[in-house]
């Protein structure tokens, strides 16, 4: 096996310890575009134990769920991209390494950078590419990605990957990275939209819980309604001959495998792991939370069916 190599920056800008999230009535705005209209109107004070902006959080089980999520959808989502023997790709955080070890596999001969926030993170992922990639080859860089420590035009092609939803300025964050490409590189970005999950049987207390996510991300600097947003984010920092494609999961009983997947493991889990901070930010009771959750997991019952759509782009530096 060969040794993945590490280099590590010294500087990053988000907090990886316990922060406290003061958030005011922008959101109202979130529910307007979440298609919902019951946003509280007081100020929303909360504590959570992740690093600011990844609404998420780190734990074991969100380490399950990015795996199992990558997993299921891995054809979805790199289908069509190909990085051809000796291209420098830069994977822009890259997390607990979920989608990393499906980069790797499918373009072999690529010499990959890999660079995240979260130092534990990228432990994880280094020894998930030691146990699922063996002797691939690997530069990961601990740091932030408004400060990339390469100088201009060190790559051919850039992959983000469930990034921007996390960032409170995704126009800085892609102007950064538009820096570090070079002319004629490609760059893809993928990201979900949760106001595109349809699912029966319908629910109005489930589908309060997942605006009950799209809320607190919001609060916690974030969009997780940014896949329809691609198209002009890129445009404006710089890009040309931006694409945006929709790639839509659809389960149902005739599709175990994304019924297990993606709507329990992915989706389900998703919502579910912001129950305390929604309690905490007085948004709901733990009554009311629990019956979307149960309800939302209905859906992966006999007789229902799930929808939701991913927006993946690709744009080249001029």
């Amino acid at each position: 096996m060969t040794t993945t190599t590490t280099t590590t920056t010294t500087t990053t800008t988000m907090a990886t310890t316990t922060a406290t999230t003061t958030a005011t009535t922008d959101m109202t705005a979130a529910a307007d575009r979440a298609g919902t209209t019951d946003a509280p109107t007081d100020t929303l004070e909360y504590t959570t134990g992740c690093a600011s902006g990844y609404v998420h959080g780190y734990s074991e089980a969100e380490a399950r769920r990015l795996g199992d999520q990558a997993n299921t959808l891995a054809e979805l989502l790199h289908a069509g991209t190909a990085y051809p023997p000796g291209s420098r790709v830069l994977e822009v955080g890259c997390g607990v390494g979920a989608q990393t070890v499906h980069l790797l596999g499918s373009n072999p001969g690529m010499h990959l950078t890999a660079i995240d926030v979260s130092a534990d993170s990228l432990a994880q992922a280094r020894a998930r590419v030691a146990a699922l990639a063996p002797g691939a080859q690997v530069d990961w860089h601990h740091g932030d990605l408004h400060r990339l420590p390469f100088v201009d035009g060190s790559f051919d092609h850039l992959f983000v990957c469930f990034v921007l939803e996390h960032l409170a300025d995704p126009p800085a964050a892609l102007t950064a990275l538009h820096r570090v490409l070079k002319p004629g590189g490609t760059i893809t970005v993928v990201e979900g939209d949760h106001g595109s999950a349809f699912f029966h049987p319908e629910s109005a207390a489930a589908r309060a819980t997942v605006d009950h996510l799209v809320r607190l991300q919001t609060h916690a600097g974030g969009d997780s309604l940014i896949g329809r947003r691609l198209h002009p984010l890129l445009t404006e920092a710089g890009f040309r001959d931006v694409t945006v494609r929709p790639r839509t999961v659809y389960a149902d009983g005739s599709r175990p495998e994304l019924v297990e997947g993606f709507t329990r493991r992915t989706f389900v889990a998703m919502v579910e792991s912001v129950r305390a901070e929604a309690l905490a930010a007085g948004l709901t009771t733990a009554e009311a939370f629990d019956r979307g959750i149960a309800d939302l997991r209905r859906t992966a019952g006999e007789g229902g069916t799930f929808h939701y759509t991913f927006f993946k782009a690709s744009a080249v530096r001029p």
